[in-house]
């Protein structure tokens, strides 16, 4: 079994979170992994994209070609747009539903979010007020997170749970339940 997943967003919404939370999952689960990342990190608001893909066989590239991602998690939706010819005929994205306009000529929003509405297989959620409205502001991308786990499959959303316990252990406790609230909140969010 394999899983080929294209993470994009813009610098500072916790694209590589996202990427250690679900890469710590796979390795404890002993599966394999190779991850590759592009990001504009040093100018906040800048492009960050990573690939991650997972397999129970052995991985001989770190990249995702054109065509064979089988999931796009984006906390941006013209950044999930931006991804489309990686997905796979069967590949689903999983976005936020809001916009992080960074650039000048941003798409107008309505024409944005009908190309993503036509998608075969979306789910889309506007992640920061969900994660807003349960006192959770910081946690977004957790929350998309949780709404992506169901289409991870190789990984099961407990793994990703106990994962987010791991990876936020050193920030303490309250930290640590604060993200897996959020979590449960997008594993919730999709049916």
């Amino acid at each position: 079994m394999k899983k080929d997943i294209i993470l994009a967003g813009v610098g500072g919404q916790g694209i590589l979170t996202i990427a250690t939370i679900i890469g710590d999952a796979a390795t404890t689960a002993g599966l394999n992994l190779k991850q590759a990342e592009v990001h504009g990190m040093s100018q906040r608001g800048g492009d960050v994209q990573s690939n991650l893909r997972l397999s129970t066989e052995l991985i001989h590239s770190d990249l995702i070609k054109q065509g064979a991602a089988d999931l796009i998690i984006s906390m941006e939706p013209m950044e999930a747009l931006r991804y489309l010819p990686y997905l796979n005929k069967e590949g689903w994205v999983v976005t936020s539903s809001h916009p992080f306009k960074n650039i000048p000529n941003y798409p107008e929003e309505e024409a944005l979010m009908q190309e993503l509405n036509n998608l075969p297989q979306v789910a889309a959620l506007p992640i920061e007020d969900v994660a807003k409205e349960n006192n959770l502001p910081k946690s977004a991308n957790v929350v998309l997170l949780g709404m992506a786990a169901k289409y991870i499959e190789i990984l099961t959303p407990e793994q990703l749970r106990e994962s987010i316990a791991r990876v936020f252990a050193s920030k303490g406790e309250k930290i640590v339940e604060a993200n897996q609230q959020a979590f449960d909140l997008g594993l919730n969010a999709v049916k």
